[in-house]
């Protein structure tokens, strides 16, 4: 039995960014979530949160305009990514609410479908997203290149799976 904790699931604050490098542990992206900040007060971007007591314990970046075309989908599509949830937090139904709102935001937004990727290693996120009705659209191989915190150039290759869904009618 899962133990069930209280959770709140709100839009992102500019306060929050020092919160989504966890510590440390992703602190290499902190251009990448600076740069995604600027999108989200420019309107192209949102970025949602899961609190717990005041911390900061899962995220979701939504992106209004998915970065590539979805084969024979003509209406809008945006993509999710940069979704975690804390280690010490999954199997409560945070992951699951973050999503649901995240497609809740992509709805109101006038998009039709969302998009999001999947490391070809990490099949509990898969069953997660199956589940809510994602279906497959391609293999991706997962390579990108940022600037880290100290200004360094990296190029990450993630093998990753995109899966698609068509975003129902939200109340």
């Amino acid at each position: 039995m899962v133990d069930t904790i209280d959770f709140v699931i709100r839009h992102g604050k500019e306060d929050d960014l020092p919160a989504l490098e966890w510590e440390g542990e992703y602190a290499r992206y902190r251009s990448i979530y600076r740069a995604a900040w600027d999108d989200v007060r420019r309107g192209a971007r949102a970025i949602l949160v899961a609190e717990v007591e005041d911390s900061v314990v899962g995220q979701i970046f939504i992106a209004f305009t998915c970065p590539r075309p979805v084969p024979g989908i003509d209406r809008p599509a945006g993509y999710l990514y940069a979704f975690r949830v804390r280690p010490t937090h999954r199997g409560r139904g945070i992951g699951r609410s973050l999503l649901l709102e995240a497609e809740r935001t992509l709805a109101a937004s006038g998009s039709t479908h969302a998009v999001i990727a999947v490391s070809q290693d990490n099949p509990d996120a898969r069953r997660l997203y199956e589940r809510m009705g994602y279906v497959w659209l391609a293999d991706d191989s997962g390579t990108w290149s940022y600037r880290d915190d100290r200004g360094r150039s990296h190029t990450v290759s993630e093998p990753a799976s995109l899966l698609f869904k068509e975003l129902p009618d939200f109340p």
